[in-house]
């Protein structure tokens, strides 16, 4: 009876705390969106996902945009690339069904947040493989109040979405040992895009350490490197050349010394220089060490403990921290998903080996955790067993190793009697709270642009109203150009555009269209209002504004584009087109009052 009421309860919080998710993240990530603060990847998407429901498969010239063609050799963006020379995709047309019956970005962002919000319940599930329903159901609240969960939910469409659903998926079918499933979803996770094997590689790894299922880990491991291999050296140049031109030189580029390189070649690169490679993985150290104290954080850091965590999660962790630039450090961005699967599982593993009580003090659960052998027998004992067994040669290697930090540590917490008292359970409520609060504070992806001031000194702030106000005066602009007709816009316009085949990023104007003919865009929208609200704080905003002005001033003087609508500071503009008289003088009063802004920095 009592059993029943704590497996209620426990599935009660998880449900309670998935609603709440999926409410919240839904409702801030459409109001991005519908206020005009979703960016240029959702456009991409909504394009590759439009152009496939018309059978251009993964066909995207927003995409184009970013090629090397376009970047490295100056040519313009063609109608017809397929993005999977960039990205290796396939998965996403197990989506395509559902956008074909609605068609919108909006659509995405939905799928996106129900996606993501369904892996914390196959992560409970999971969870109850092993532990009693308290905990598990802990492990997905922390889940859902992850930095790397919750930040990465807050942002565009984004591939990555689909690796917590994949990973824990695969994980619950290994545990089951339901092959039937297990192997499907090993190749969906590769299908996420060519980096889905690195996490995959992790789940292998696992398999073969922990001497469970050696066999099937070994074939893991093997078809993940050879599907890598063969995907980014032969398959995808086949789309581009983005992947030897591009990628590994943006992200891997300190480790060669040329201009493009294979991922053959950045991994040679790797075995041939430990040392940098070393180098890279620490420094700069204290933005690596802040990383992982982000990730840990919302587990009460058990999965620093954790073998079965760092053999997991360290593979996508190392793929992270061997990038260059500040980038892929973020917790907000699409990356940081990757690693939150194997510590997840990690966290489980280290409480099915100890299963206190959540109201055992914190200092006695760390020291039971590192170097005790458990004391208390779990519930469960029969479906962990075949587990601990293989789980104790790493616990004891690990005890070995921290032996002599033991006295040390039972001197400093018999000199600080308050601290480390609290249970269990408080002090991981605290750590979820603060997890919850970096995530608000950090602003991820602009999200709480209208609570959060982007910048203090100076100050940046657009109020709700005035974003509000400001997207109906885009709308009415937008509502001009016909659906089919094709279009240039800045960055946060362009996802409201992106259902048609051509469409460019402004100030791109000219692509090669379906009949191999460089033409310009018939249509040119671009909102300097949102990049003067941005300028005073932010270089590239105020880059941007000053290249965009004159340029705009350039095709309305040459007679290249009129202007046929312009509502504070955004500006529609059609080729060969006479201005509307109206447009034009609402235009050359606004070019006055922003020609202070326009003069270089002092």
């Amino acid at each position: 009876m009592l059993s029943n009421l704590q497996k209620k309860s426990g599935g009660r919080l998880v449900v309670t705390v998935a609603i709440a998710f999926f409410v919240v993240t839904i409702v801030f990530t459409l109001h991005r969106y519908y206020t005009f603060y979703a960016s240029f990847d959702q456009g991409i998407f909504n394009q590759v996902f439009w152009n496939s429901s018309q059978g251009r498969l993964f066909q995207s010239s927003l995409s184009s945009g970013l090629s090397t063609n376009v970047v490295h050799s100056g040519e313009v963006p063609d109608v017809s690339y397929h993005r999977l020379g960039q990205h290796f995709t396939p998965a996403l047309l197990l989506w395509l069904p559902i956008y074909s019956l609605f068609p919108s970005p909006v659509t995405l962002s939905v799928l996106h947040v129900t996606l993501v919000t369904a892996a914390g319940g196959v992560l409970y599930l999971l969870a109850r493989v092993y532990l009693q329903p308290a905990i598990a159901s802990w492990i997905a609240v922390s889940y859902y109040a992850a930095n790397a969960i919750a930040g990465p939910t807050l942002s565009n469409f984004h591939d990555n979405f689909q690796m917590p659903l994949f990973v824990f998926s695969l994980l619950l079918a290994m545990e089951k040992r339901w092959w039937w499933l297990f192997w499907p979803l090993a190749l969906c996770i590769l299908a996420v895009r060519a980096d889905g094997g690195i996490s995959l590689f992790g789940v292998g790894v696992y398999m073969i350490l922990s001497k469970r299922y050696p066999k099937s880990g070994l074939a893991i491991c093997t078809l993940s490197f050879t599907y890598i291999a063969i995907l980014t050296n032969w398959v995808m140049p086949l789309f581009s050349d983005d992947i030897s031109r591009r990628f590994t030189i943006e992200r891997f580029g300190q480790y060669v010394d040329k201009e493009e390189a294979t991922t053959l070649e950045i991994l040679w690169a790797f075995i041939s220089q430990p040392g940098l490679v070393i180098w890279e993985i620490i420094t700069p150290i204290g933005g690596k060490i802040k990383y992982l104290l982000g990730q840990w954080l919302p587990l009460a850091f058990i999965p620093a403990f954790s073998p079965a965590a760092w053999a997991i999660a360290g593979f996508p962790l190392l793929a992270i921290f061997l990038q260059q630039g500040q980038t892929a450090l973020s917790i907000n961005i699409r990356y940081a998903m990757t690693v939150v699967p194997g510590l997840c599982y990690g966290a489980i593993l280290w409480w099915s080996y100890r299963q206190q009580s959540l109201q055992t003090p914190v200092r006695d659960v760390i020291r039971q955790g590192l170097w005790n052998k458990p004391t208390v027998e779990p519930d469960n004992i029969q479906e962990v067993k075949g587990l601990r067994k293989q789980m104790s040669l790493w616990g004891d290697r690990l005890r070995a190793l921290l032996k002599p930090l033991r006295k040390k540590a039972d001197n400093w917490w018999e000199t600080h009697p308050k601290l480390l008292k609290l249970s269990m359970q408080r002090f991981w409520t605290i750590c979820i709270g603060l997890s919850l609060l970096f995530t608000f504070t950090s602003n991820p992806n602009r999200t709480f642009y209208f609570i959060i001031p982007d910048s203090i000194n100076p100050w940046v702030y657009v109020s709700l109203p005035q974003q509000w106000q400001h997207s109906g005066h885009i709308r009415n602009l937008m509502s001009q150009i016909p659906p089919d007709a094709s279009v240039s816009a800045t960055t946060y316009l362009v996802p409201s555009l992106s259902g048609r085949t051509e469409i460019l990023r402004f100030p791109f104007l000219r692509f090669r269209n379906d009949a191999g003919e460089e033409v310009n865009v018939e249509y040119a929208i671009a909102d300097l209002w949102q990049l003067q609200q941005y300028l005073p704080a932010f270089k590239h905003d105020r880059a941007l504004f000053r290249d965009l002005v004159p340029f705009i001033e350039q095709l309305h003087t040459t007679d290249q584009y009129g202007i046929i609508g312009f509502e504070q500071g955004v500006i529609l503009m059609r080729r060969q087109t006479p201005s509307n008289s109206a447009a034009l003088a609402a235009w050359q009063r606004y070019r006055q009052e922003i020609e202070p802004l326009l003069k270089p920095d002092p």
